[in-house]
């Protein structure tokens, strides 16, 4: 399992499974605990919505933003697809997709906090 710390988990899990397209793994909301999961990967890893009400994880995750760095990196086959399926559901992307010798990246903002990354691997 993973985390990503969030201003509102719950509004975040609406995010990552509506828009993103991530799979409920747990949602407990008396607890305030939401855990996702990639599609199609049952056994797959979590990627637990983590509160960022501590002191610590809120300066974290803000200064992550605040540097406009990704807080995660997430795989996928084709970034200049994905960046077309998720700028149709309302996604910013921080700009055009750039290209070196690791791959295709992409960067937005998830609007749970966060800047997240897109990469595929090779030269695009």
């Amino acid at each position: 399992m993973s985390s990503i710390h969030v201003l509102d988990p719950a509004a975040a899990f609406e995010f990552y499974t509506g828009t993103l397209g991530f799979e409920p793994l747990m949602v407990m909301p008396d607890y305030n605990l939401f855990i996702v999961q990639a599609p199609g990967i049952p056994d797959g890893p979590g990627l637990l919505l983590e509160p960022s009400d501590h002191p610590v994880a809120g300066a974290y995750r803000s200064g992550l933003y605040d540097l406009g760095m990704p807080a995660i990196v997430f795989g996928v086959p084709d970034v200049a697809a994905e960046m077309e399926r998720l700028e149709a559901r309302g996604v910013r992307f921080t700009g055009p997709p750039s290209i070196d010798a690791m791959g295709t990246q992409a960067v937005f903002d998830d609007g749970c906090g966060n800047y997240i990354q897109l990469h595929q691997d090779g030269a695009g």
